[in-house]
């Protein structure tokens, strides 16, 4: 009698198990899709555009630029340095501030090299933003209107080649290349 009982008892954990494990299968329908990139790119601009917005008030950085250097500067914040470390803009480091030494890639006597540079690290990207926006505002130690042009420019464009004036990054067609990215992903709507 006890082996039949046993072996009742185990056809029918099987059966319950089976049965569950249908239940919490995934199906084509249930499980997880790749993100479409289009949706992913969108939803990056659209959690970033109400701060671009914001800064433009309080500082005058048209919010395409601002949108268009976090996209290229961290493919659309993708990259280590954005997605660990909240720096959406390749914005690095000097002396005390909290910083993270990371390889990059930069444009040095026509060729391209890839050397360590030290980034600042930021608690969020809003925070990374704010500082970027303070970078046009008050330049840096050795020139501080070194981004004047970038505030005064009334579009993108013009603001895109004063950036590259200004040395903002050593590629010799980063004001080309930021103005595709705002073009492609219309954010001069933004400005």
């Amino acid at each position: 009698m006890v082996p039949v009982i046993l072996l009742a008892c185990i056809i029918i954990f099987l059966t319950f198990t089976f049965a569950l494990s249908q239940l919490t299968t995934p199906t084509p329908e249930t499980q997880a899709q790749p993100e479409d990139p289009d949706v992913a790119r969108q939803a990056f601009v659209d959690r970033l555009a109400p701060h671009a917005k914001e800064l433009q008030k309080q500082y005058g950085v048209l919010p395409s630029i601002t949108l268009g250097q976090a996209i290229l500067e961290s493919n659309w914040g993708k990259s280590e340095l954005a997605s660990k470390y909240h720096n959406l803009f390749g914005i690095k480091a000097f002396g005390d501030q909290n910083k993270v030494t990371l390889s990059t890639k930069e444009y040095v006597n026509e060729q391209w090299v890839t050397i360590q540079g030290d980034f600042k690290v930021y608690k969020s990207d809003q925070a990374s933003m704010d500082d970027h926006a303070l970078l046009f505002v008050n330049g840096v130690d050795w020139d501080k209107n070194k981004y004047q042009p970038v505030l005064q420019a009334q579009d993108y464009k013009t603001a895109a080649y004063a950036l590259q004036q200004a040395g903002y990054a050593t590629d010799p067609t980063y004001a080309e290349k930021i103005i595709q990215v705002i073009e492609a992903h219309d954010l001069q709507q933004y400005d």
